[in-house]
This record gives structure tokens, sequence and C-alpha cells, in this order.
């Protein structure tokens, strides 16, 4: 018989081993600590909600004149915002999307035909596969290694390289590890770009967030030898994932860089999910982000210190609002963690990580609960046979 449905869905929908053990934990009544909350709208921080919901109600809104490129006082802002990180942007080269999910989309379907290939780092948010297959994409790793930092395996990058690849993804600061990519490795990212006739693509929504560095330096800042395209959003820079605004900065070479945006502009005019409200409404919520980033600055250093308080250990991190956690090697992981302690924490398998004994755990979870769930995991580790 044919298949209804195309194979690009034919996910598999199982439970995995982990889920299940949540859910038996749960079915049996156990409380919980759950370290892996990233939903900072739900982690207890303060929202002015005046300031959040009045600029939803501008009378503008009720009128229906679309822009494919988003309106033009909404691009201003985005511009505005990325002086601030001492970078110059013409508003008429950004595309606003409902989310960063949505650029990856406009992207893969820019840069690339059914069977091409993109490369991304690993570990990485295992969202990335699923934005590329629903494009007919591939999507082929390349490894970050760990030693007193996080670095790209340029050699092993390269080999990855092949006739069908089109793109490099580059999320910086990356997520979960917080590897901000130095000057020298944008440097032999754009020669290898160069080279091989790709576009890179930046995503940079946890760029505000700096941890173990001052600052990162946003890949908006020129010059730029190929084409780059630059991606992030209010979810992460004003901690508003509920509002679904985010958008695609393009750069490059003038010839390439007006082509891309030219070929942008039909794909976002063929959906134009943008809508009016939130569009007024972003040079407010942009203005405002200070109060809500310096929370979480702040919640994301304490729980930090928590770590290491608590006598673990966790990679270097430069900025994002996760960590990775190394734990004894003592055949403890995120299962033994769940099962014993009763301590919920994302196994780095989730990630691409193999090693059992590293775990990725959110930052900005509630301080007292974090504290107590880095307790118990200590607690576990002094105690384990």
């Amino acid at each position: 018989m044919r298949e209804r449905f195309s194979s690009r869905t034919g996910w598999d929908l199982g439970e995995s081993p982990f889920a299940e053990a949540i859910r038996l934990a749960r079915s049996q009544h156990r409380t919980l600590l759950d370290l892996t909350t990233s939903n900072p709208t739900t982690c207890g921080f303060h929202y002015d909600a005046e300031a959040v919901l009045s600029p939803l109600v501008d009378p503008r809104a009720l009128v229906y004149d679309p822009d494919p490129r988003g309106m033009g006082r909404a691009r201003e802002a985005v511009a505005a915002y990325y002086a601030d990180h001492h970078a110059v942007i013409d508003p008429d080269n950004i595309i606003l999307t409902t989310s960063t999910s949505e650029g990856y989309g406009y992207l893969f379907r820019l840069l690339c035909d059914a069977g091409d290939e993109v490369l991304v780092a690993q570990p990485s948010y295992p969202l990335f596969e699923f934005l590329a297959g629903l494009e007919d994409v591939r999507l082929l790793p390349y490894p970050l290694f760990y030693d007193y930092g996080w670095w790209i395996d340029f050699a092993e990058l390269e080999r990855s390289i092949t006739s069908r690849t089109r793109a490099i993804v580059l999320v910086h600061p990356n997520n979960p590890t917080g590897h901000g990519t130095s000057a020298e490795e944008r440097r032999r990212l754009e020669e290898l770009c160069a080279r091989y006739h790709l576009s890179l693509i930046v995503d940079e929504v946890f760029l505000d967030y700096p941890l173990e560095v001052s600052s990162l330096e946003t890949f908006a800042r020129g010059p730029h030898l190929v084409p780059t395209f630059v991606l992030s959003g209010l979810s992460k820079i004003a901690a508003l994932p509920q509002m679904k605004v985010g958008w695609i900065a393009a750069f490059g070479p003038t010839q390439d860089r007006n082509s891309a945006l030219s070929r942008l502009e039909v794909i976002a005019d063929t959906f134009l999910s943008m809508n009016a409200p939130a569009q007024y409404a972003l040079p407010y919520w942009l203005q405002s982000r200070g109060a809500i980033q310096q929370q979480i600055r702040e919640r994301s250093m304490h729980n930090l210190i928590t770590i290491r308080a608590a006598g673990l250990e966790p990679l270097k991190a430069d900025a994002g609002w996760s960590a990775v956690v190394r734990l004894p090697k003592i055949g403890l992981g995120a299962f033994e963690l769940l099962g014993r302690a009763g301590v919920l924490v994302h196994p780095g398998i989730f990630y691409g990580m193999p090693e059992t004994e590293r775990i990725v755990v959110s930052l900005i979870v509630p301080p007292e609960r974090f504290a107590e769930g880095m307790g118990k995991i200590r607690q576990l580790a002094i105690s384990h046979p």
C-alpha cells in the first residue's frame, strides 16, 4: 500500500527510555527537582506587565498593510539593537520572522535544494535536525571538543564538506556548551566558506548573556567576506518567547547580499507570518530589555557559583543560560540522578555528548530549587559506591 504521509515526517515518535523514566517517576507521585526549566516566563523573574503589554494596543495595528520584510519602524528598532553592539546595519538588510526557527526555514529554502547539506556543530540543540528535515536538507555534524574550554575541530569540519554542502551553521554562543566563537575561529570559518563557496548562518540568541567573558562580539560587525546571515529574536533578548518575534540580518558581498534579500523577500511574502501588533510593539520591547536581561545574568552567575560551591565541575562556558556539568567518573549520570535522588537533568547525549557523566542544567532555574538539586547531586556523588 502506498504511504499516506511524507517520509520527511516519518519520525520515531516513541517514548525514549529517559522520558519513560520521568513518566514513571511522576506516576509514582515522586517529587522531582527539575533543573532543566529554561522557559524564562515560568522561572520567577519580574516582568513589567505594563511595559510588555501596553504596546500591543496600538490602534494602527487594526490596518492591514503588510511588508514582506517587516514594518520599517520595527526593522529600524532591530538595527538600533545592533548599534548597541557597535554594528551598523541598514534596516533594509533585515527580514522579520516569527522566530529563529522560522528564520532557519527561510534560509534552508534560500540556500539548499532537496538533498543538499548543512553543517552544524555538535554538541548542539537537537531542534536543528527537525528544522532541516522539514526542508529536505541533510544535517551533518562537525565537532566541538573540550580542552580547558570548547574549540571548533577545524580539521573534522573541513573533512565534512562535500559537493552538496551549502552552509555552515554556527551558534554563537553555542547551546548548551556556552562556547563563544573567537576572532581567530571566525577568521578560519570565513576562510573555509570562501574557499568552498559556502554561506555562514550565525545564531546569536544568547549573545547578551555573558558568563565567563565580559562580552561577545556579534557577527553583525563587518567586514563580511562571505554571505552571512545572523539570526536572533525576542525569545532570549527580551525573555519573551510567547511574543514570537525573530529576524534575519543579511551581510556579505553586495551582489550576493542583495540577491539573497530579494529571494528572502519572496519567501517571506509567501507566508506574511509577522503580525502587526508585535511589530508595533517591537521597538518598546527592545528598548526595555535591560531589566530582564540583568535579572537573568545575575541568576545565571549565582547558579554557576552554586555548582562550584557544591564541589561539582561546570565546564567552561563563555555565555548563555545553560551549563554542562562533568560528574565524577563513578557511574553517575542523568538516569541515576533521577532514580536515586529525584533530580531531573538533561543527559549529555541529548545534545550529542556521549559521556554518561556529562549532564546539562539550566542556569535560570529558581536559586532555591537549584541549590537543593546541586546538594542532592553532591550527596549522591559522595555516597555512590
